[in-house]
């Protein structure tokens, strides 16, 4: 509890502020990539990779982010349910009023993006318009916010968050399935975010009993699982230039499969679950708990591999009770070596450097919803 008491005093202290791993284009020399995509993609890069944080000194300032936020109303109502201090649910509430105000607006339904431009390898993306990951990972929130309190307004934006996965988003239709795209404009299919768009709508299927939601959720189940590999992996998209596998994103598509399955009750991809699980566990883990970037190479270790796979494993627990135990292994060298005297974790860390930067959601909030969980799940 000490090092989620840490976290969470670092939080309060930066009123819920942090910068972003890819917040570079927020700088104000960004007009130097001349808004060649190229060019923009270096910059991104070189500001996430550089062992220094040098955002204060070309004019990144940290900010509040919508994923972030509602990690830690995830965490403060995991800590409510199993304390019962009052404290933690009355800023849950106020952090999902945040949320409300603060969606990306002139489309179907609640949906939430970055705060900065955001050049990929398969697309342009300006600030404030909406993602599949970000928008299924904050409407979690608004899920978890109504299964405890009750409250239609949580359950209509849950529905509504759904409206916009089902009107907003292309779909690519495969055979028996279909892929949810990433973002709206441009046609752009990774697993993980198909995964998590699918884990919205089974979760606003139980809630509302729209079978629209189920429906399109199984065929997205399907796409992932028509493309997972042999040994239980997938690559993180199909297309050639995403053909790598790393933590997180894995660990993304697991938590996904087992929330469609729990929230529908269609138990048909028990034993493709139980694979991918395998292979994450016996992939992504060195002995002594460091989480691996890629399931071929340890480095850089990122602090989203640690935050992420405790809480795979902790959610994975009636697997086998083995999982808690990685995870505390993990969480133990997590905070031996990635949180500072402050309370905050770092970013990355490679064989020669640590990245130190204060990254909100990228680590403070996702650590701390992890530790909470670990917390109150052991």
């Amino acid at each position: 509890m000490d090092s989620i008491n840490r976290v969470n005093q670092w939080l309060q202290a930066h009123n819920y502020e942090g910068y972003d791993p890819f917040d570079g284009l927020n700088s104000n020399l960004s007009f130097l990539t001349f808004q060649i995509p190229f060019l923009r993609q270096v910059f991104i890069q070189a500001v996430k990779r550089l062992p220094l944080n040098i955002r204060p000194l070309i004019g990144i300032s940290p900010q509040k982010s919508s994923k972030g936020i509602a990690y830690i109303i995830r965490g403060d109502l995991l800590l409510y349910k199993s304390t019962g201090d009052e404290s933690y649910f009355v800023r849950a509430k106020n952090l999902l009023d945040w949320l409300e105000r603060n969606h990306c607006n002139g489309y179907s339904g609640y949906c939430w993006g970055n705060h900065f431009d955001y050049q990929t390898r398969g697309y342009f993306l300006k600030k404030n318009n909406p993602t599949l990951v970000w928008t299924a990972l904050t409407g979690r929130s608004f899920v978890e916010a109504f299964e405890i309190t009750g409250l239609e307004k949580y359950l209509n934006i849950v529905d509504s968050t759904c409206n916009f996965i089902i009107n907003d988003l292309p779909k690519v239709q495969e055979k028996d399935s279909l892929c949810i795209s990433y973002i709206k404009n441009t046609i752009n299919l990774v697993h993980n975010a198909n995964l998590l768009g699918a884990a919205m709508l089974a979760q606003g299927y139980k809630l509302t009993h729209n079978d629209d939601y189920k429906n399109i959720a199984k065929m997205a189940v399907q796409y992932s699982l028509n493309h997972q590999r042999e040994d239980g992996s997938w690559f993180y998209g199909q297309e050639k230039k995403y053909h790598w596998i790393d933590n997180w994103h894995t660990a993304y598509n697991l938590d996904a499969l087992k929330i469609y399955e729990e929230y529908t009750g269609d138990t048909e991809y028990s034993s493709q679950i139980k694979k991918g699980l395998k292979f994450y566990v016996n992939n992504f883990f060195l002995p002594d708990g460091t989480p691996k970037y890629y399931f071929n190479s340890v480095y850089p270790i990122d602090i989203q591999c640690a935050s992420q796979s405790i809480d795979t494993l902790v959610f994975f627990k009636k697997y086998n009770q083995n999982y808690v135990e990685l995870a505390y292994k993990v969480s133990k060298w997590t905070i031996a070596n990635f949180q500072d005297r402050d309370g905050h974790f770092y970013l990355w860390k490679n064989k020669y450097f640590t990245n130190k930067t204060p990254t909100l959601h990228w680590a403070q909030a996702t650590m701390y919803h992890a530790l909470a969980n670990l917390f109150v799940n052991s």
